[in-house]
């Protein structure tokens, strides 16, 4: 591009946006990439502060950065990802549906290592809605030669995306919920009803729910007639606790279910236990998931719900950030917590 005097520019094409900023009021693009300027286009130039500007003379083998920006965010995104109009050689990715995010840290850092671009996202597996800003992306100069940005969408197209929004599959959720107090009508349940909330928010229903006692081997039973009804989740409540009364994990050991953590490195929620009988999953859900707002059932249940294989390497890292703050009032997930 060239740099002219804006009195000499009439007729001219713009080589790249310019934005109007009003402190406190608005910050909006002025004039677009492209526009052909005309005379009384001058003195608004000049109020904006722009004696000169660059008008569009782009050599053979570069890129303006808005043709730039646009081929790494179309590499990039996957499902469930929109991209905005490119604006000042940035380009915004948004939710386009609720789900689970999911984000390529491992390439992401891959990109973000090569000179003259950046994209940044917001953290890694939680979930979003439809409309919610995920990402953004835009090119350092105003003009980048053509060959490292066909670099970058090599390895965007030879990887998986980057970024993209997993819808969660629909389940049938059983509920088995243990505890001689509530099995004999001493209290009442109250886990049930929050976890029928927290479901159906999700896009699964709970189909049925078992009352039992805190016996190992009508635990076994209860989980196995869910399953044969056609339960494809299966949620335990009460039991996880080191008490000699509770015996839960003996229950879903005796239905068949293969443990894969007993415990996580997450508070609240460190007595969560996952475990699997012929691929459906078993959760054993500690009370602090009745009590508070974000918990261990936030962080996994999702992306258990998006047909992910949740493994103890993943709950090993969950270590990292699975300090909930408690705070007064919950902003989940637009806080710290598992990320």
């Amino acid at each position: 591009m060239e740099s002219v005097q804006v009195e000499n520019a009439v007729g001219m094409v713009l080589g790249h946006d310019i934005t109007r900023i009003i402190r406190g009021q608005t910050k909006e693009r002025a004039f677009k990439k492209g526009h052909v300027i005309q005379q009384e286009d001058i003195s608004v130039l000049l109020d904006l502060g722009k004696k000169h500007i660059y008008v569009w003379t782009l050599e053979t083998g570069y890129l303006h950065e808005n043709e730039a920006a646009q081929a790494i965010a179309d590499a990039a995104a996957g499902p469930g990802i929109l991209l905005s109009e490119p604006k000042e050689g940035k380009i915004e990715l948004t939710a386009e549906y609720a789900g689970l995010l999911d984000i390529n840290v491992s390439l992401l850092e891959a990109l973000n290592s090569m000179d003259q671009l950046m994209f940044a996202t917001i953290h890694t597996r939680q979930m979003v809605q439809a409309g919610k800003l995920l990402a953004g992306t835009r090119i350092i100069p105003l003009v980048i030669e053509a060959e490292p940005v066909e670099r970058a969408v090599r390895l965007l197209r030879d990887s998986a995306p980057l970024i993209q929004v997993k819808v969660l599959e629909h389940h049938r959720v059983g509920i088995v919920t243990t505890g001689s107090e509530i099995y004999e009508g001493r209290i009442q349940d109250q886990f049930g009803p929050v976890l029928r909330d927290k479901f159906a928010a999700l896009g699964s229903d709970v189909v049925d729910q078992l009352i039992v006692p805190d016996d190992p081997e009508m635990i076994a039973e209860a989980i196995t007639r869910l399953i044969a009804a056609g339960a494809d989740f299966i949620a335990t409540t009460g039991g996880m606790s080191v008490d000699p009364d509770d015996v839960t994990p003996a229950g879903i050991r005796k239905a068949g279910g293969e443990i894969v953590t007993y415990g996580a490195p997450v508070l609240p929620g460190a007595m969560f236990l996952l475990a699997y009988k012929n691929g459906i999953p078993i959760t054993g859900l500690p009370g602090c998931v009745m009590y508070y707002a974000a918990t261990v059932f936030e962080l996994v249940v999702p992306r258990l719900l998006a047909g992910e294989a949740v493994t103890r390497k993943d709950f090993a890292a969950l270590g990292h950030g699975g300090l909930c703050l408690s705070c007064n009032s919950c902003r989940y997930p637009d806080c710290g917590f598992g990320k």
